[in-house]
């Protein structure tokens, strides 16, 4: 095979998508012939190289893609391992023999919504970076009505850490006294940016659910239930960005809702 970028290699492996791989690599959780691996870049040769992840030897075998669709339920967390021991969306999905399926992108713990569980780490890259500007909507309940300068603001954009989010396409749904009903798109999505940019405005959330990622929506699946993506959905999912899905460049954020 030759060499191979780290991250390539553990993606394709089924360890984990080529970003997490990277988080893995920084904090000293592999070792390439029985030396600890820090720092990136980090070439290997899989035909070569004894390569351990946690302690246990990572065997190549290309595994084959599978591509998941999960309502995730409340109370459901995203990470692999969780110290409160709650339930984790990789349980939720079937187990695939030799491979580890993997979260694209986030959402927090007390929100609902479609997420996609794949070991594809190009499709995953795809999807997350925000340069490439894939939608994923979002219905927002919250506890009063915006006014027309708040909502003007969330299209625009607002500085989070500094920095100016991408903006929202948003639509109210239903509004009242004491609640209101947000269709809201985004095609960056940072860190719980929904919640933390209404906090700016003192609004609170008070129920947050993902109705889709690009052309694929939750219609027809239920809360806590899971479903494998058509082939027509993989392919449109690698088209619904500003460009077409191509050769991976540079490395991703993450996004959390």
């Amino acid at each position: 095979m030759g060499k191979l970028r780290i991250q390539k290699y553990l993606s394709e492996a089924g360890v984990a998508s080529r970003r997490a791989v990277e988080e893995m690599v920084l904090a000293g959780r592999v070792t390439v012939n029985g030396q600890a691996v820090t720092k990136l870049p980090c070439f290997v040769d899989p035909a070569a190289d004894r390569i351990v992840v946690d302690g246990q030897r990572i065997k190549h075998r290309r595994a084959e893609k599978v591509y998941f669709l999960l309502n995730k339920p409340r109370g459901v967390v995203c990470t692999a391992s969780d110290p409160q021991e709650r339930r984790k969306a990789v349980d939720l999905v079937p187990e695939i023999p030799g491979s580890r399926v993997y979260c694209v992108g986030r959402l927090d713990v007390d929100s609902t919504g479609v997420l996609l569980m794949t070991n594809d780490g190009d499709l995953t890259e795809y999807l997350t970076h925000p340069r490439h500007g894939v939608p994923k909507t979002y219905v927002v309940e919250i506890d009063r009505v915006l006014t027309a300068e708040q909502i003007d603001r969330l299209k625009h954009g607002v500085y989070l850490d500094g920095k100016r989010t991408g903006g929202a396409a948003v639509r109210v749904l239903r509004k009242g006294r004491d609640r209101s009903l947000l269709n809201v798109t985004l095609t960056e999505g940072r860190n719980r940016e929904i919640r933390r940019v209404l906090l700016k405005f003192g609004v609170k959330v008070k129920r947050l659910k993902r109705v889709a990622i690009g052309p694929v929506t939750d219609r027809g699946l239920k809360i806590g239930n899971v479903r494998t993506l058509r082939p027509s959905e993989v392919n449109q999912l690698k088209r619904c960005g500003t460009a077409p899905m191509g050769p991976r460049r540079s490395r991703g954020r993450k996004e959390k809702q």
